[in-house]
């Protein structure tokens, strides 16, 4: 493989700048600022995998999804998950194939082993045979080998790699550093066209730092309030751009609250996407509630942010007075410190023994409260009444014919 950086020179696709990157790439409806765009041009210059890191949709995937569709190479795609082994990555032999061959040439088996005159010989003979069995024909490829053996150029997405175990990390090291994969039975392929590698990694782990050394490195963070507006435009989502822009400015808002999940561009995309079909021209706190489970999939992160949408809205807003959110009661429970429960302006009450002033409460004191008669509802399973209108006699509950049961089935 030639040394110099042109000797892509003839491969399809190829980025001529790091501006060239960047306009093909937005031809696309990707928006790459100029460090990402930089990575990509070394990426196909320099036959050196890139390695993405950062939070979940950001990105990631899709740059290697465009880098597909803007090189015109075809995408092949690993999903790692735990517990992959290298089969499920590099290849595996077709057993059933190599069944069905075996039955259809049975007579000839038998022709080379006729004349054996021992178990010995013939199973020489049979394993001499083993390359007609154990070639390409019989070879089932997975992404890594597809990509090196495959006559087109193509794009390798490794996609979640801290997802996998450590031992399919370290499998991916010589296809990494070589572009090569080995066969035990077969021996070792090289790439004719080297594939454009993409890793991603959500930091769920710390990855090697033999991996890392095989790769370029780019960390993928949220984007600035111009870029995301951009992608927001460049994706088509129907919003008008006062609102997209609206919009962006209300999810940056969100993301600075101390949510279990941040808001990702994708789903900024959703969004915007959702207020489109809903017709919505103009933002306000009501309709931004009202499908705010586009963007937050946590009922903790919903109920933190409903309480401040009204503010990132418009930041001269009143807030509502503290209490519920949606949540389908009809009513709200606002516990806090001298709070009790809040039905409503004006209606609040505190539970018994708790002290006027806003004190904490005397602990022995409710529960020596909540300790009444008739405290429970008729029809409490339970609660003082009638009962059953006939007790079980001793020997006549469940476990009793159980017990009976086993004993008579006993000789």
């Amino acid at each position: 493989m030639p040394d110099t950086p042109d000797h892509h020179a003839a491969a399809q696709g190829e980025f001529s700048s790091v501006d060239d990157v960047t306009a093909r790439f937005a031809d696309h409806g990707y928006i790459a600022d100029r460090r990402l765009a930089t990575t990509v041009f070394l990426l196909s210059r320099m036959d050196k995998p890139v390695l993405l890191e950062g939070p979940a949709g950001v990105g990631k995937t899709e740059l290697a999804k465009t880098l597909a569709a803007a090189t015109g190479r075809r995408l092949l795609r690993l999903q790692c998950y735990e517990g992959q082994d290298e089969s499920k990555a590099l290849y595996e032999w077709d057993y059933g194939k190599q069944l069905l061959y075996t039955q259809m040439l049975r007579d000839k088996i038998g022709e080379i082993t006729a004349a054996a005159p021992d178990l010995a010989t013939a199973m020489q003979r049979i394993s001499e045979q083993d390359s007609a069995f154990f070639s390409d024909r019989f070879l089932a490829p997975r992404p890594l080998l597809d990509a090196v053996r495959g006559e087109e150029p193509a794009v390798l997405l490794i996609d979640e790699v801290d997802r996998a175990d450590e031992a399919l990390e370290a499998v991916l090291l010589e296809c990494l550093a070589e572009f090569q994969v080995s066969v035990p039975e077969i021996g070792t392929y090289t790439a004719k066209i080297p594939p454009y590698m993409v890793l991603t990694s959500n930091n769920t782990r710390d990855l090697s730092a033999a991996l890392k050394r095989r790769c370029l490195h780019l960390f993928l963070d949220y984007p600035d309030a111009e870029r995301e507006l951009a992608i927001l435009k460049a994706k088509n989502t129907g919003l008008p751009d006062a609102a997209a822009g609206h919009l962006v400015e209300v999810v940056r808002g969100l993301r600075e609250l101390e949510l279990r999940k941040s808001p990702s561009i994708s789903e900024t995309i959703d969004w915007a996407r959702t207020l489109a079909v809903l017709g919505v021209q103009e933002l306000n706190p009501a309709v931004l509630a009202e499908t705010a489970n586009v963007v937050l999939k946590y009922e903790r992160d919903m109920d933190r942010a409903l309480g401040v949408l009204p503010r990132l809205v418009d930041p001269n807003a009143e807030l509502p007075e503290a209490g519920h959110h949606a949540h389908g009661h009809g009513h709200g429970h606002s516990h806090g410190p001298g709070q009790g429960h809040s039905h409503g302006p004006g209606h609040v009450h505190r539970d018994p023994g708790q002290d006027p002033d806003g004190d904490e409460p005397d602990g022995q004191a409710v529960r020596t409260a909540k300790d009444l008669p008739g405290r429970h509802d008729e029809g409490y399973y339970g609660a003082p009444g009638a009962g059953p209108t006939r007790r079980i006699a001793p020997g006549e509950g469940q476990g009793a014919r159980a017990f009976a049961a086993i004993t008579r089935r006993r000789p």
